[in-house]
């Protein structure tokens, strides 16, 4: 990589065309995706390492350049809402903790003056894409396109999604897209009290419309608005171990993509437009599933979120104009690894509930036998239960990393206005320093 490209506004030498302009040449820009593997702390990565490669392994999230500490807090809350979060991650401004791409109820200005920075993208002529394993409505992906004084107000959102203008939007979320009663392709009736049909709308809009993973593989790169609707609502099942097995239901829905391959997919699109792009990517399984304390399905879902790091990873090995940005807002059920140390107790069940009254989860749920680790470097298959601190979001251990062209500009303490700042930098140059960061901007 070229020294410039480490730093996203650095004039690079002047050429003898450069030494004829009065203001030099122009700080080179590039792309930037931000991943968001929502309510991921340090104890989730370091618990889906142990499964997915052991304790001495390294995931495509370890590999990654730079990292820092996130402070995830907002103006009324130690703790981030998702809403909130993604407010702030889309805007670059602090927000109250029930923001939807807005102050609360209040119109919101992004920390460049502009609105959020997919619809600045947009403005400026740049490719976009958002890609969500929830519904359509999902703020982290959704805040950067629709604005709503309530997170619940999907007729709203969805619509101002699909009119937003992005190039690539794939998500799950079909029933909120279709009128009340009609069945959509997933077999399951639309929630729509507008009674619009915001997958026609769509089609009217030029988007090529996907519902399976086969579809959207065999997409052409040279395909020029495309729409996923891969499950009638999120493309998983947030519920614990024991209900899924209850009800026969898989973690994720097997026709639907995996978030690598629908991150995969737009990359692909995005980049064959020949322009600079934005790329957003949540996977809000590892939120939802940590949320019901199903242990299993958080670490699948958070393995799956790794394998699109690991997906935007190779893309900037032949695009190093590229950044790659990942975090979290919050710890979602605030997991932690609980050792078994008695190999007497590898073939046992765990116990349901730690001495403390914390709860307990084996591979299989409650009261079930614990996960096994992959080999370490001596051989051993070391065994371990999660434990569970809440059923909600916590303010937790979340860290920041970055990754290819601007990422030794992450600091190692990061306010969760920083996303903003940084993919800013990337894709627009730098943003004036403004005294104390996160100011509030509401016009």
């Amino acid at each position: 990589m070229i020294e410039s490209q480490h730093h996203p506004n650095l004039i690079v030498a002047l050429s003898a065309t450069c030494l004829l302009c009065l203001s030099g040449c122009a700080p080179k820009l590039g792309n930037a995706i931000f991943i968001h593997p929502d309510g991921s702390g340090v104890a989730h990565w370091g618990a889906v390492r142990l499964v997915v490669d052991g304790p001495d392994g390294m995931l495509n999230w370890d590999r990654m350049d730079h990292m820092g500490v996130y402070r995830g807090h907002q103006t009324n809350s130690l703790g981030a809402s998702s809403n909130g979060g993604a407010t702030i991650h889309a805007y670059g401004v602090k927000v109250p903790y029930q923001s939807y791409g807005m102050y609360q109820d209040q119109p919101l200005t992004s920390l460049s003056g502009n609105g959020s920075l997919v619809m600045e993208a947009i403005d400026a002529g740049l490719a976009t894409g958002l890609i969500n394993s929830g519904h359509i409505g999902e703020p982290g992906s959704g805040a950067y396109a629709a604005s709503s004084p309530r997170r619940s107000d999907t007729d709203l959102i969805s619509r101002q999604v699909i009119e937003s203008g992005v190039d690539v939007i794939l998500s799950g979320g079909e029933r909120l897209l279709i009128p009340e009663g009609q069945i959509g392709r997933h077999g399951a009736p639309g929630v729509r009290k507008d009674g619009l049909d915001m997958i026609e709308r769509g089609r009217e809009l030029g988007y090529t419309i996907v519902y399976t993973r086969d579809e959207l593989l065999a997409l052409p790169s040279t395909t020029d608005r495309v729409l996923g609707v891969f499950a009638s609502n999120h493309t998983f099942n947030d519920k614990s171990e024991e209900r899924l097995k209850s009800e026969g239901l898989p973690v994720y829905h097997p026709d639907a993509p995996t978030l690598a391959e629908m991150t995969e997919t737009a990359l692909r699109v995005l980049s064959a437009k020949g322009k600079r792009f934005v790329l957003v990517v949540e996977e809000e399984g590892s939120d939802n599933l940590a949320n019901s304390n199903n242990a299993s399905g958080t670490l699948t879902a958070l393995a799956r979120a790794d394998e699109a790091i690991g997906v935007a990873m190779d893309f900037i090995d032949g695009h190093p104009n590229t950044l790659l940005v990942t975090a979290a807002d919050s710890d979602a059920g605030g997991m932690e690894v609980y050792p078994i140390r008695d190999e007497a107790d590898f073939e046992r069940p765990v116990a349901a509930k730690n001495d403390n009254g914390a709860p307990l989860d084996g591979r299989s749920g409650t009261g079930t036998l614990p996960f096994v680790a992959q080999p370490d470097q001596f051989g051993n298959r070391l065994r371990f239960a999660i434990g569970w601190a809440s059923g909600g979001d916590t303010l937790g251990g979340v860290v920041a990393k970055a990754h290819g062209f601007g990422a030794d500009r992450l600091p190692s303490n990061v306010d969760n206005t920083f996303i903003y700042r940084l993919m800013y930098s990337v894709l627009f140059g730098d943003l004036p320093e403004a005294g104390e960061a996160g100011n509030v901007q509401v016009k």
